[in-house]
């Protein structure tokens, strides 16, 4: 993890809301919704690195 990243009240619960959206849109999966995104921010990332070049990250999993 590269950092931790702090929520004020208002930010925790329009997160709350983002991640109960993606949940329903899951049927009720919580386990389902979670794959879907670690799928996008490993996509993410990969397009980060991608416009950082050559030896951006420490480590590839």
């Amino acid at each position: 993890m590269d950092h931790i990243v702090t929520l004020d009240s208002r930010q925790e619960a329009a997160l709350k809301a983002v991640a109960e959206k993606l949940i329903r849109l899951h049927d009720g999966d919580p386990v389902k919704a979670l794959k879907e995104m670690i799928v996008l921010n490993r996509h993410l990332q990969d397009e980060l690195d991608a416009l950082k070049g050559p030896s951006s990250r420490k480590c590839h999993s």
